[in-house]
This record gives C-alpha cells, structure tokens and sequence, in this order.
C-alpha cells in the first residue's frame, strides 16, 4: 500500500487526521501531545504519525504549503487511507481590524484567488465551506477551553507576495484573514463526500507589519493544537 507521496500502509492512519503546514509542527503535537506516537510516514520530510489522545486514536501528518500541496495530501488521505475527517491547524495572516497575533480563527467557507476548482467543469462559482459537525464540535470545545474564538469567512491564496496588495479589498467583505491552503482541503472534501475544517492561529498581520517568529510558529500555538485534538477525538461520538 502506498501513493506517490504517501507510504503508510492501509490503516496506519485514524480516521481523523490534524494536519499542520509545516512537519516539524506536526513532529511537535506528536511528541508532545500524543500518547504511544509511531511515524508513519516520512516521504518529502512530510511527516505523519498516528497515536491516541484521551484514549482514541488520532493522526497528524504536514501538509506542505499552499494549495497544490495540501490538495495532495489532504485527496490521498481522503481517497486511499480512508481517513474520514481533516482538519487543518495552520497559520494565518489577519484581514480584518479585530484580529491580532495569536487569535483563533475557524473557517465557515473559503474565497479563493485560486484556479483549483476548476477541475470540476461547474457552470458557476463554488463556495467551499467547512464540514458542519466538525465546526460545531469545534466551536463547543472552544467554549470548554475557555478559548475566544473567530468563526467567519478565510481567503486562500496562491500568491505570498502579493503585488497588487489586495486585502484590503478583501477586507471590505468581511474576510477575517489570508492562508494559503484552505479552499483546497474543503473542495476535496466536497468532492470525496468527507468532512473538513480549518482552525487558524494568526501569525502575522499583513496590513500592520506584525509577526510571530519561526519559532513560535512552530511551537507556541498550543491554544489551536489543544482545540483541535479535542475536535479530532470527539468525531463519531
């Protein structure tokens, strides 16, 4: 069993996968968060693991960065792992005024700069949108937690630097904030009839010059990471 990007064999993961950006996020909730951890995969320095968490079994596996990356990922788990639900704990960079470093973001739907849809041949513009059970269940173990969180519209975009510096037009519509992978995990979850969610921390605010460094990226997120394991075991209760 395996795929081009993907080595694990049938089974290896759970049926509800976190799945951070960058591996060495997804090396840190392993390490720290799950009991009896086992890497499962390592193809491109994507690393997985699967272990359990108050007694049930959740993966974490990276994600890459952007849409072509996730859109791999995220269809192969979907696809040949029969992994029911992913949800992406990422980083994001604040659109709108009431956000600031560290806030949570969950994403209710995704707009998007990017042409991936288009595989699909629909006559129209699709609106991809979270997985309605996982953002309930995230939104109450929010509340359990004690945590504030921001639950609205994202904008996935292909482009970093970008030079004709549209947020603030995003904005305008109430975008909350900017990523790069979200419309992609939901369009294939659509597709494959599966669940999704993507829950946020900000990193950076893009129209204040704000930032977290690379290593807080990488580790003190702890808030998002808590919020999405415990969505993660709560699936299928």
């Amino acid at each position: 069993m395996g795929t081009p990007h993907i080595s694990a064999e049938k089974g290896a993961f759970a049926k509800t996968v976190l799945m951070p950006g960058d591996p060495l996020r997804a090396k840190f909730i392993a390490e720290n968060f799950l009991e009896q951890p086992r890497q499962v995969n390592a193809v491109r320095g994507m690393l997985g693991y699967t272990g359990t968490y108050q007694g049930k079994e959740v993966s974490v596996m990276a994600s890459g960065m952007g849409v072509p990356s996730i859109g791999i990922y995220s269809y192969e788990l979907f696809q040949y792992y029969d992994v029911d639900n992913i949800i992406r704990i990422g980083t994001a960079g604040a659109v709108s005024d009431r956000l600031h470093l560290r806030d949570i973001v969950i994403a209710m739907s995704a707009a998007t700069n990017s042409n991936y849809a288009a595989q699909y041949r629909l006559p129209g513009t699709p609106a991809p949108t979270a997985a309605f059970s996982l953002l309930l269940s995230a939104y109450q173990a929010a509340k359990e937690l004690k945590q504030t969180v921001h639950v609205g519209q994202v904008y996935t975009t292909d482009t970093f630097y970008d030079d004709s510096d549209s947020l603030i037009e995003w904005r305008k519509i109430g975008v909350l904030a900017t990523e790069m992978e979200c419309a992609a995990l939901y369009f294939n979850a659509a597709r494959l009839g599966k669940n999704a969610l993507t829950i946020c921390t900000i990193s950076n605010c893009p129209l204040t010059g704000e930032s977290c460094s690379p290593e807080e990226r990488e580790r003190s997120f702890s808030d998002m990471m808590k919020l999405g394991l415990l969505c993660a075991v709560r699936q299928g209760d």
